[in-house]
C-alpha cells in the first residue's frame, strides 16, 4: 500500500522524467519542474535532497519503464535464439515506445551528462553494462543449450548489437525516420542468422 508520501514522490517522478529526457539536465530548472508538477520547491525537496538526486531518480524511473517493456516482450519465449530475435523486434517498435518517456533515456541522459554531470553518467554506464551483461547471458545460454556456436564471445557480441541499437536510436531521433531503425534490427537479424546461430 502506497503512503500519501510515495504518490507525490511517484507523481514527481511521472511528471519530471520525460522533461529532464528531453531537456537535459541543465536545461532543466527547478521552476519548470515546479509548474509542471504544481507542487513547492520545498515539497520537492522534501522528497528529493537536490536537483541531482531528482535527475537521477528521473532517470531510473524511465529506465525501469523501458526495462519492464523489454522484459514483458522477451517473455514471448524461453529459447536464447528467439530471445535475441525479440530484442531487435522490440526496438522495432521502440522509437513509438521511447517519444512517452521523452525519449531514449539511455542515449539523451547519457550524451548530456557526458560533458555537465559526472554523477548522472556513472548511472548511465551502470545501465549501459547491466543491459549489455543481459545480452551476454542470454548467448551464453543459447551456447549451453546449443542454440548459438561455441564459437562466439558472448560479451562481443553483445556490445556489438547494443551499439547497433544505440547508434540506430540515434539516428531515428536526429533525422526522425524509423528506417534506421528497421535497417538496423534487420542487420542484427542476418547477425544472429548467420555468425551466431549453431
Amino acid at each position: 500500500m502506497l503512503t500519501k508520501s510515495d504518490h507525490t514522490k511517484l507523481h514527481i517522478l511521472k511528471t519530471v522524467a520525460p522533461i529532464f529526457n528531453k531537456n537535459g539536465y541543465a536545461a532543466t530548472s527547478m521552476n519548470d519542474i515546479t509548474n509542471a508538477t504544481g507542487l513547492t520547491k520545498g515539497a520537492i525537496y522534501g522528497h528529493f535532497k537536490n536537483k541531482e538526486a531528482l535527475s537521477i531518480s528521473a532517470f531510473k524511473y524511465n529506465v525501469k519503464l523501458m526495462m519492464a517493456k523489454i522484459a514483458e516482450h522477451l517473455s514471448q519465449s524461453d529459447s536464447p535464439i528467439q530471445k535475441l530475435y525479440l530484442i531487435s523486434d522490440f526496438y522495432k517498435n521502440y522509437y513509438e515506445f521511447s517519444k512517452q518517456l521523452g525519449g531514449c533515456p539511455v542515449l539523451n541522459i547519457g550524451v548530456d551528462a557526458n560533458n555537465q554531470n559526472s554523477l548522472l553518467l556513472q548511472n548511465v554506464r551502470i545501465v549501459v553494462e547491466k543491459i549489455q551483461d543481459q545480452v551476454a547471458s542470454i548467448i551464453e545460454d543459447g551456447i549451453a543449450l546449443g542454440e548459438i556456436s561455441s564459437e562466439i564471445n558472448a560479451m562481443q557480441y553483445a556490445k556489438r548489437i547494443d551499439t547497433l541499437i544505440q547508434g540506430a536510436v540515434f539516428m531515428t531521433y536526429t533525422m526522425n525516420d524509423n528506417y534506421y531503425l528497421h535497417d538496423s534490427m534487420a542487420q542484427i537479424d542476418t547477425i544472429i542468422s548467420t555468425e551466431m546461430k549453431a
